[in-house]
């Protein structure tokens, strides 16, 4: 149809052109999707139109020239507002809620309100909350969490030991295992209610990133800070998503429309500073079987730190190439470095530094 637009074949169309086109068949579009084309030829300065932008569109794929009308954020959209529809089936309801827990502007929020199909499901945070709290707990171990009290706690394969760092595996595993039924609760709650909306909106690509990254950050922060300690539990995948999820609210707290959001923010910090208060108490707690030391703290703040820096550039930038931001490249330097250095630390500075570790398990 564009192509009676375009005799020369130049593969664009003047604005203008585009418009009359939107105005005939307008009534042929999703209303939400007609939004969308005619942000874009608003925010196109250029007066043209690419015809592979309006192809992309109408199948659902960002393009470059839409990505630019969506950072511009100065059109006032025509139409009423996506939480003022009605009529909707449970399932739209739930994806409508999940826009606008995690999404800061209505634009952004319609787009994936009508391009979202749960397919695929968000599978990463579920499956790895599965493994979690039933494979390896329930079936293997034949209980649901560690306790720290027992002196066998450490003959476990999975947990971080600093004895055992050259087991690479471990600086990953360590999330199967919790101290204690609250360690393991609020770590799941936290990472059902926060991961799974934003794998729905993000991809299982993005969150599982921020989310592997700061489990790693956590381990590799105990064994710089912490050098003595073990560590065990999710809390620094979970700290890295909920840190970076609560600092985009804060970031867009005017775009955000999300119902009680400060009540839901309180609730949040409340559960994480109880946690991690929690971890510290119990660090510094004394052992009742000396030999074996309580688990650090420190993978908490490896998280939060992996989500306020890397998670607010993946979580603020919805549906747009990373690889375009500056900010993000970064970021990445410096968690890169940080692992680096970390390995090398881990390498020559146990065997230089004079310190009393634990016996290995």
């Amino acid at each position: 149809l564009l192509s009676q637009f375009d005799p020369d074949n130049t593969g664009y169309i003047s604005t203008e052109k585009f418009r009359s086109l939107l105005q005939r068949h307008g009534s042929e579009l999703d209303p939400h999707k007609l939004e969308v084309l005619l942000a874009l030829a608003d925010s196109n300065s250029e007066g043209r139109i690419c015809y592979q932008d309006f192809v992309n569109l109408m199948s659902n794929k960002r393009s470059n020239s839409f990505r630019q009308a969506i950072l511009q954020g100065n059109r006032r959209l025509c139409s009423k507002a996506l939480l003022e529809e009605t009529g909707l089936s449970l399932s739209q309801r739930l994806i409508r809620h999940v826009a606008y827990e995690t999404l800061p502007r209505e634009i952004d929020r319609k787009w994936y309100y009508d391009s979202y199909t749960c397919c695929p499901p968000p599978w990463f945070m579920i499956t790895i909350t599965i493994v979690a709290f039933f494979l390896y707990n329930g079936m293997v171990l034949d209980r649901f969490v560690l306790q720290v009290t027992h002196p066998l706690y450490l003959k476990n394969a999975l947990l971080y030991h600093p004895q055992l760092r050259a087991q690479a595996w471990r600086y990953l595993t360590y999330i199967f295992m919790h101290a204690g039924i609250e360690h393991l609760g609020l770590n799941v709650v936290l990472q059902l209610l926060v991961g799974v909306p934003l794998e729905m909106v993000h991809g299982a690509a993005r969150i599982s990133f921020v989310y592997v990254a700061g489990v790693v950050a956590g381990s590799l922060a105990v064994s710089v800070a912490d050098m003595t300690a073990p560590v065990v539990g999710s809390s620094g995948g979970v700290y890295a998503l909920v840190s970076a999820h609560l600092a985009n609210i804060v970031m867009n707290w005017s775009g955000m429309k999300c119902q009680f959001k400060l009540l839901r923010m309180a609730v949040a910090l409340i559960c994480m500073s109880f946690e991690f208060g929690r971890a510290v108490w119990l660090r510094f707690h004394p052992s009742a079987y000396p030999p074996c030391p309580h688990p650090s703290f420190m993978a908490h703040l490896g998280g939060v730190v992996v989500g306020i820096t890397l998670g607010v550039i993946i979580l603020r930038n919805y549906e747009q190439r990373l690889q375009d931001q500056t900010l993000w490249w970064i970021f990445l330097s410096i968690y890169v470095i940080f692992v680096l250095f970390a390995i090398f630390w881990n390498i020559f500075a146990y065997s230089l530094l004079d310190l009393k570790l634990p016996p290995p398990p």
